[in-house]
């Protein structure tokens, strides 16, 4: 009786450990995930400040005269940063 009980005991103890030993991996690989998504999150918002420095230049180019010949080139670019940003904007509200 006391023989059966140590040998349930034991085949709990080991089941125990091999779960532990799988949470533990899984773990690992939950906080490698994390380190993953917040390096991407990081360059992401490195990204939007980079467009925001854009659209400030932007704002002060557009508060200066310039050439109806550079105006157009000045228009296009202007309109490409638009799409840019709303592009970013879409990915990021995945």
């Amino acid at each position: 009786m006391i023989q059966e009980e140590l040998q349930k005991l034991e085949k709990l103890a080991r089941q125990a450990s091999l779960r532990i030993s799988e949470l533990s991996a899984e773990n690992q690989l939950l906080k490698e995930k994390l380190g993953q998504a917040e390096s991407q999150l990081s360059q992401r918002e490195q990204e939007i400040e980079n467009f925001k420095n854009k659209i400030k230049i932007t704002n002060i180019v557009d508060n200066r005269t310039v050439n109806p010949e550079d105006s157009a080139e000045m228009s296009e670019l202007i309109n490409n940063y638009i799409k840019e940003i709303d592009h970013l904007i879409d990915y990021l509200s995945e």
